[in-house]
């Protein structure tokens, strides 16, 4: 299992070694990630994110659309490896949501999609009620 997200939220399955694995057929999250340091054995990159209605019709493990850009940041098919997160009661909607939010954080070098991960003082606003006060978490996600 490894945890990714906002404040480690998501429990996914893996990493497994994208090479032998068999995309079961089920929807899901999926996060492809490689080894950032090959001392040490749990450390790893987020490099592409993406969802799936259907995770064995994607293309797994390397017909994906994508494929050839993981084995080149990769630098070598054997580096690559996979999560999943089923998310269960979820719908397309809520897995895409994820996946959005995963990109936020991690920019993925090989997603196309970017997104943003901050937030402006104008799309909250100034208030100030009896229960509580001004917002006092930093507003600098990272």
């Amino acid at each position: 299992m490894i945890r990714l997200g906002s404040l480690a939220g998501y429990a996914f399955e893996g990493p497994r070694t994208l090479a032998g694995w068999t995309a079961p057929a089920e929807p899901a999250v999926y996060a492809i990630v490689t080894k950032s340091n090959p001392n040490r054995q749990q450390e790893f990159a987020v490099i592409f994110v993406g969802h799936s209605d259907d995770l064995s019709t994607e293309g797994f493990p390397f017909r994906h659309p994508r494929a050839t850009s993981w084995v080149k940041r990769a630098e070598g098919k054997f580096n690559l490896h996979v999560c999943w997160l089923q998310v269960p009661g979820g719908t397309r909607a809520h897995r895409e949501q994820i996946s959005q939010e995963l990109m936020a954080i991690y920019q993925p070098s090989c997603n196309l999609e970017k997104f943003d991960n901050a937030w402006k003082d104008e799309w909250i606003g100034e208030y100030n009620t009896v229960v509580n006060d001004h917002l006092t978490t930093d507003r600098d996600p990272s």
